[in-house]
């Protein structure tokens, strides 16, 4: 267990129902409890960048915990990382996810539980409430699912961040997913970064990041979280 700034990381496993993940983790020291948030993974695989989000949760008072979906396997460049992420079925990322949460809910240093991702990680963070009860949920540039009856489903209030410039998460497919929380009556927020393209919140990749929105993005999230999650209550699973 490494302490620096304030926080303190480790990795460890958690594990429920005979499945193990991976799972990194990053605490403010001196906090006896506190909200988590579970931090996906693009489809990069749980690197360095990700460590650094889960710190950077840490260092605003919250637990963070990272999750690797890829069982140790980190993507060098796209085509390594779209074949993790092609071979990653939907069931075992929800299953390891589902897990995840499990254990969080057990802590009791735990007071409530939230989601976030990026890529492919922002996709996982949209379907996890729409499976399992969780406190909030703040995707960035996921995939919206076609058929949109499972937004019908989504089980807490979500704030999801998009690039207008984005041409997998398109503009198209956020409205969608805008349509959809009002048809369902479902508290959120779909709100898309003029001239951003995907993956801007990532300040390593210098291709795409835009430091003025993945800032602004940074505060709107943390405000959402401290709105949601710091309310002494969690629900069960």
């Amino acid at each position: 267990m490494a302490n620096e700034n304030g926080i303190k990381t480790s990795k460890t496993k958690f594990s429920a129902n005979g499945k193990e993940v991976n799972v990194f983790i990053a605490r403010p020291e001196g906090v006896e409890k506190a909200p988590a948030v579970i931090v996906i993974h693009e489809w990069w695989g749980l690197n360095p960048h990700i460590e650094d989000v889960a710190q950077r949760f840490a260092r605003e008072g919250f637990i963070a915990v990272a999750p690797d979906l890829y069982d140790g396997v980190t993507a060098k460049d796209p085509k390594e990382a779209s074949s993790l992420m092609a071979a990653l079925k939907t069931e075992k990322g929800l299953d390891y996810l589902q897990t995840v949460v499990k254990e969080l809910r057990s802590m009791s240093d735990v007071t409530g539980v939230g989601v976030t991702g990026f890529c492919m990680g922002g996709t996982f963070a949209l379907l996890l409430p729409c499976h399992v009860k969780l406190d909030a949920s703040a995707p960035f540039y996921g995939d919206v699912p076609v058929d949109t009856t499972l937004i019908g489903k989504l089980s807490c209030p979500l704030l999801f961040i998009g690039g207008e410039k984005d041409q997998w998460i398109t503009v198209e497919k956020m409205n969608r997913l805008e349509t959809a929380l009002k048809q369902y009556t479902k508290e959120g927020e779909v709100r898309i970064y003029k001239g951003a393209d995907h993956a801007f919140f990532n300040n390593t990749r210098t291709d795409v990041f835009s430091k003025l929105y993945a800032e602004d993005a940074w505060k709107r999230v943390i405000g959402f979280f401290n709105k949601h999650l710091r309310q002494g209550q969690s629900a069960s699973t």
